[in-house]
């Protein structure tokens, strides 16, 4: 439920509704914002899950995104939540998570790209360069889980 506020102008009476964004922290450090709940199937434990992600260092400034931001065509990637093949604070952000649903989720670097073989990673040398050159920061991903296969 979001907060309302009452006020009055001039004698009318308006009603105003304040939505506010609210982020969940985990205990690794890792800030969920829930954009968009989803309806679908929800995501398990070494369930495999196909996604479009955007990830971004902590200033906005872009790194990798599976949907090409000129024609909005997307590369969606499959990953196993597992321990051993996706970065631990993407999998946080995915576990729970219903099919159609979208969060944002700010991933500090110890539960990030830890090693240069966890997923997911662009298979370009240019913007995989790109990502590992920032392992050591925190990155933002916009992820769009659209299912749980």
């Amino acid at each position: 439920m979001f907060p309302v506020v009452q006020f009055l102008i001039q004698g009318f009476s308006f009603w105003l509704v304040i939505q506010v964004s609210r982020t969940l922290k985990l205990p690794s450090g890792v800030r969920i914002q829930e954009i968009i709940e989803g309806e679908g199937r929800e995501a398990h434990e070494g369930d495999l899950v196909e996604l479009n992600y955007v990830c971004r260092r902590a200033n906005g400034y872009f790194v990798h995104s599976t949907v090409d931001q000129f024609s909005g065509e997307s590369s969606p990637v499959k990953l196993f939540l597992d321990d051993n093949d996706v970065i631990e604070g993407l999998k946080e952000v995915l576990l729970g998570m219903k099919a159609g649903g979208k969060r944002r989720a700010l991933i500090p670097p110890s539960v990030g790209y830890i090693n240069e073989t966890l997923k997911p990673i662009p298979d370009e040398f240019g913007p995989r360069r790109s990502l590992l050159s920032h392992v050591n920061e925190p990155l933002v991903f916009e992820v769009q889980l659209l299912k749980v296969l």
